[in-house]
């Protein structure tokens, strides 16, 4: 039977183990300064992918990843003492890449606000294309009586 609310319990401690240990056992040098961002656990309970970010650029990035995967077991036997559920989840882990799309959406988000001032800019000082009141407002011409008086008074023009 799945129960979805156990993995979600199961995923939060895991995320608290794992960044306790990270920061108290694991010493290994190429680990760079790394953020447990989030934890997920499949519903049977059986594999959990650990979301992490990493303070630096890509070499650190990459050694941090390096770091992780070889301490694994570490981090695996660690959780399965500290849950106590019967079978400990496989973990792997996964670089979070949520700082980097947040950035990117930063970016363009600050290039739309330029296009804006820009369009803003050129359409302060400018002037409609055609009239100033665009709509069609029905004109009533004043020769009106005249235009009938002289095509009355026409002699070629036939009766309709």
């Amino acid at each position: 039977m799945v129960d979805v609310a156990r993995a979600r319990k199961l995923a939060v401690r895991i995320r608290e183990i794992v960044a306790a240990t990270l920061e108290t056992q694991v010493k290994d040098p190429r680990l760079g300064m790394v953020t447990i961002t989030d934890a997920k656990v499949t519903p049977d309970l059986r594999e959990a992918t650990i979301y992490y970010t990493v303070y630096g650029d890509d070499v650190v990035r990459q050694e941090s990843a390096i770091a992780l995967e070889s301490a694994k077991g570490v981090l695996r036997s660690t959780v399965g003492k500290q849950t106590g559920v019967r079978y400990t989840p496989s973990l792997a882990f996964i670089a979070d890449i949520v700082p980097e799309t947040t950035g990117r959406l930063e970016e363009l988000l600050a290039q739309a606000r330029e296009a804006d001032a820009r369009v803003q800019a050129i359409a302060s000082g400018a002037a409609p294309a055609g009239d100033a009141d665009p709509y069609r407002v029905p004109r009533v011409s004043e020769d009106h009586s005249e235009d009938h008086s002289d095509h009355s008074e026409d002699p070629e023009r036939e009766p309709a």
